[in-house]
């Protein structure tokens, strides 16, 4: 995969610099308020993290020992991150955003579009440590 940009962080704020080959595909966003950004865990890149299936959810060893793929860890076999963001400015090439639970200086895999379902969830249930 060929990351399309890269988050930035300071105390003030946080953003996205897209690269130049892809700056053409922000056009349009300037109507969405939310996106998914999809990341990849760079500072974890390593074959033992990979090799972790189970955690203790939000790292707290009170919560039961659970499978990566019902957490939000950043151990696991592909080390892709996906958060729902609020735009808070575009300026190509930089998009604003509220937060984002990476690093400054993560690889943006890709970026999609909020738009929220019109189905319903029936009987949604969760884990008591969510």
């Amino acid at each position: 995969m060929t990351p399309v940009g890269t988050i930035h962080k300071t105390d003030a704020q946080t953003w996205i610099d897209i690269e130049a080959p892809y700056r053409p595909a922000m056009d349009g966003l300037e109507g969405f308020s939310h996106i998914h950004v999809l990341f990849w865990f760079h500072e974890n890149d390593h074959a033992e993290g990979r090799q972790v299936l189970k955690v203790h959810p939000r790292k707290d060893t009170r919560n039961p020992l659970t499978g990566v793929f019902a957490t939000h860890s950043p151990l696991r076999p592909n080390l892709i991150g996906m958060t729902l963001c609020r735009v808070v400015a575009l300026d190509p090439p930089r998009i604003v955003i509220d937060r984002i639970d990476a690093v400054d200086g993560t690889p943006v895999l890709d970026i999609k579009c909020y738009i929220p379902s019109s189905r319903a969830f029936e009987n949604l249930h969760l884990p008591d440590w969510v």
